[in-house]
């Protein structure tokens, strides 16, 4: 049974085929479950491992599998062999085409024959509509190359055990790819892996052991098992300053999206935690039309499903949020504009307040214009702070970007005033940006400075 009282993680790419695994392999699946984890994919590297993975998967049913071809075995692809991974890729608990690649370190097969198996297995995996699995080991240009030359968008897919650069990793995702991370973030001398980590959204991210290999820092030297993943999770939720509830919720939902195995809820949530704080989401309406809001792909924040189909009450999110004293801050954020829901911001602020709780409200700064006065001394003792989407520097970048109802320059007007009245009447105000392609956020944080507030970039959630 798996042990409930633990976050619910994926151990996204295992090898439990080999020989490592062959003594003890009830007794590995028997320590991933007791350590929460419930889901493993087990991953082919060659056509005799791809039939075993498939074998393993067959016997356990929370274990899946991955067939393909590594570079290493790149000699090993011909037309046999691709009708043979086709035949595999039909398989019920057959999720995916991996592992496939490139590896210039060890140069087992020579880099021409890696290629060309490259990009055949890409071309099947976009054929049966399957995601892929990508090694890249000192190969990043050219992985990169290929995946754009052959398509794999349209396959979708993982790098994983990434090991390459910034940059490399915001190419990834803007070819709508994830990125996996292993127990190799837990060591000590790997800062640079941790620091791309930091830059890049944790709902592109997935988690994996890649054992027996690559043991995180406690067990280094010795055989890595699925159980160990949650060592790379514990490290990777103190990275991104989240909950490893937050990190177990987050990737264990992007293994569902990508590889279709677990269960996710997708009842749309009134409320929904991230760290310590309450998130209310009270409506899906708002004043903009972001070119950079995910909500036109999909509803999903930080793993949470915030599409509504209704506006709740006052009683409904009174219920929901409970004692509000376990958490840091309330916060009125959400898949839409709060302010919208004056009314019901205010009363249930009121009773926040009466109860202990801190409330903060993130807002687009248009609230004035619809509902055509000044609505900033309503909140006087109601909200302690307030966040609100500056999001440019000027009027017509503004409306490039966010495309309000209201127009340009009355819309970036009254987002600017918003913001330079708020500090009357609420104790904390911080202007944003969000960091997408071509936003200058130097130019933001001047105008936040002149409007005698403070700033703060917030990170693009580029889904894909």
């Amino acid at each position: 049974m798996t042990n409930h009282q633990l976050p619910l993680l994926v151990d996204s790419h295992a090898h439990l085929d080999g020989r490592q695994f062959s003594n003890d392999l009830d007794q590995t699946v028997e320590r991933a479950t007791a350590n929460g984890i419930s889901h493993i994919l087990t991953i082919g590297c060659d056509l005799e491992s791809s039939a075993k993975s498939i074998a393993v998967a067959e016997k356990y049913e929370n274990i899946f599998a991955a067939v393909g071809v590594h570079p290493h075995d790149a000699t090993e692809i011909n037309a046999a062999a691709l009708e043979k991974l086709k035949a595999m890729l039909s398989h019920p608990k057959v999720v995916a085409l991996g592992e496939i690649g490139l590896d210039y370190y060890r140069d087992r097969s020579p880099r021409d024959v890696q290629s060309t198996a490259f990009r055949q297995q890409i071309g099947l995996a976009r054929q049966v509509g399957q995601p892929i699995i990508v090694h890249d080991r000192d190969a990043h240009d050219d992985v990169i190359q290929i995946l754009k030359e052959e398509n794999g968008a349209e396959a979708g897919g993982v790098l994983h055990c990434f090991s390459g650069d910034l940059k490399m990793a915001r190419q990834c995702l803007e070819l709508g790819f994830y990125l996996s991370f292993t127990g190799t973030i837990t060591y000590p001398k790997n800062e640079t892996i941790r620091e791309i980590i930091a830059e890049i959204p944790i709902d592109r991210m997935l988690i994996e052991t890649d054992c027996p290999y690559l043991s995180p820092q406690k067990f280094r030297g010795k055989r890595n098992e699925p159980a160990y993943v949650r060592y790379t999770a514990e490290k990777l939720a103190e990275i991104k300053g989240l909950t490893i509830e937050d990190v177990a919720r987050v990737t264990s939902r992007n293994c569902h999206d990508l590889f279709g195995f677990g269960s996710v809820d997708q009842s749309g949530k009134i409320a929904y935690q991230i760290g310590d704080s309450l998130y209310l989401n009270v409506t899906n309406r708002c004043t903009n039309s972001c070119v950079f809001c995910a909500k036109f792909s999909d509803f999903v924040v930080k793993g949470h499903e915030l599409q509504l189909d209704h506006e709740p009450s006052v009683e409904e999110v009174k219920q929901v949020v409970g004692d509000p004293t376990r958490y840091a801050e309330i916060v009125f954020c959400g898949y839409g504009e709060p302010l919208l829901r004056l009314d019901l911001i205010k009363e249930i602020s009121r009773w926040l307040k009466e109860q202990g709780g801190t409330v903060r409200i993130n807002s687009d700064g248009q609230a004035n214009l619809v509902h055509g006065r000044n609505i900033l001394p309503e909140l006087t003792g109601l909200v302690d702070a307030i966040s609100i989407s500056l999001n440019a520097p000027d009027a017509e970048h503004y409306h490039q970007l966010c495309r309000s109802t209201y127009g340009a320059q009355q819309s970036y007007q009254a987002v600017k005033d918003f913001l330079q009245q708020a500090g009357q009447y609420i104790p904390e105000v911080l202007a944003t940006a969000v960091t997408y392609p071509g936003v200058d956020i130097a130019s933001c944080e001047k105008v936040a400075r002149d409007l005698g507030v403070q700033f703060k970039a917030r990170e693009y959630n580029q889904v894909g």
